[in-house]
């Protein structure tokens, strides 16, 4: 598994894509620092924000609308050149599996762009359960950014998923402590999430109203 991060010198920055998908719901800082972080420090040439349409590991979940998950990814990443919005899991039919979307992406960007996925150390430490993992490994390069109290096993995954070691990469980002279920309960509550996510995006939650009771 590697680690620490070296940028890859073998590879056109113009071939590697940062893949960060998620409910965002709402987006916050915690996000953002994240997706910069991954951009700097693998030298990629941009960041793909990929909200998810019907994430199969939250059944039952209730989850804003698509359209206000984009409006407020648009808000969260506006002045950032190296982000963009995708819709490319949204503007399909079925479960947000990322390896179909992985693939479905790769399809869409041609041969010669190179897929970083961009994921919590939670998430790699369930990857064997998620669907089509070995899948997923042969689509991209899995970042992994280290989060306290989480930790992966190497030797359990390589035996699982045989060759995955050396497509992960840990990633030690800034820790900003904010979760959006949490955010969610702080609206719902009367709380403040001022300085927890963009203004843009506290407005538009504010305008829209969502996540009140």
């Amino acid at each position: 598994m590697s680690s620490p991060i070296s940028p890859p010198s073998t590879q056109s920055p113009g071939s590697r894509i940062g893949v960060f998908g998620g409910t965002f719901d709402p987006p916050h800082y915690g996000h953002l620092v994240i997706a910069q972080e991954a951009y700097a420090r693998l030298g990629l040439a941009k960041v793909l924000f990929v909200p998810a349409g019907q994430p199969p590991h939250k059944p039952g979940r209730a989850i804003s609308p698509p359209e206000d998950r984009v409006a407020m990814v648009e808000r969260a990443i506006a002045g950032n050149r190296a982000f963009e919005l995708c819709r490319v899991d949204l503007d399909r039919p079925g479960p947000s599996y990322t390896a179909d979307m992985l693939a479905l992406l790769q399809a869409q960007l041609g041969p010669a762009a190179e897929l970083y996925l961009i994921v919590g150390m939670d998430s790699l430490a369930d990857f064997a359960s998620w669907h089509e993992p070995a899948r997923i490994i042969s689509l991209c390069r899995l970042v992994a950014v280290t989060r306290p109290g989480y930790a992966a096993d190497p030797a359990a995954l390589e035996r699982v998923i045989p060759g995955c070691s050396e497509r992960i990469i840990l990633l030690e980002a800034p820790r900003l402590d904010i979760s959006a279920t949490e955010l969610q309960r702080r609206v719902a509550a009367g709380l403040p999430i001022r300085y927890q996510v963009p203004e843009s995006v506290r407005t538009y939650i504010r305008r829209r109203r969502l996540y009140a009771p």
